[in-house]
């Protein structure tokens, strides 16, 4: 689930626009806008390596946001990374309430092995769900134990956590369970043989 202990201290930004944002990133920070809720959109700038730490293994982190005496819980929404270097150019954030609910996608984790003679393909990577700011799965978990061919897993056979909606439709097929290539290429010679 989503951690709420994580504190940013940023920097409010009075300058905008590429040559701010620049100058920023040689100083170690990393530029951000905070918006939603009806206010006006806020610039700032985060300490960079802190920043890093939180959004690397959790792209819909909820961080506290302290700045010019006031704080905001937020949601990553969105991290610009750069193409070829991989370190963050930029980073968008959304002001909750800990009370409210979220759309955000999480990840789709595939568990257990289906059974022997069979491989799965995997159709959903995502899954988009509705869930409270302050509990947000860092992903939803998807058991393939002992499924034979021809099975099919869909997200309304997904086990979400309490409190979690899924917003992608319920007849979505996640997963299909199919031969494994090679055992299905030699029935099908062994019938042509029968013939």
């Amino acid at each position: 689930m989503a951690e709420q202990t994580n504190v940013l201290l940023a920097q409010l930004r009075t300058e905008t626009g590429k040559g701010a944002a620049r100058r920023s990133r040689r100083a170690g920070l990393v530029p951000a806008v905070m918006y939603g809720h009806g206010i006006d959109p806020v610039h700032l700038d985060l300490p960079g390596h802190e920043a890093f730490l939180i959004v690397k293994d959790n792209a819909n982190a909820v961080v506290t946001v302290k700045y010019d005496g006031k704080q905001q819980l937020v949601l990553v929404k969105n991290v610009q990374v750069h193409p070829v270097r991989r370190n963050i150019l930029h980073i968008d954030l959304l002001a909750v309430r800990a009370d409210e609910k979220v759309q955000v996608e999480v990840p789709l984790v595939l568990t257990g092995e289906s059974a022997p003679g069979t491989q799965h393909q995997q159709e959903e990577f995502f899954l988009l769900i509705s869930a409270p700011a302050t509990d947000i799965p860092e992903h939803i978990e998807v058991s393939l134990d002992g499924l034979e061919e021809g099975a099919i897993v869909r997200v309304e056979d997904l086990k979400l956590p309490a409190d979690v909606i899924a917003e992608t439709p319920a007849d979505r097929d996640v997963v299909s369970i199919l031969a494994l290539a090679a055992e299905a290429e030699e029935e099908a010679a062994t019938e042509e043989a029968a013939e």
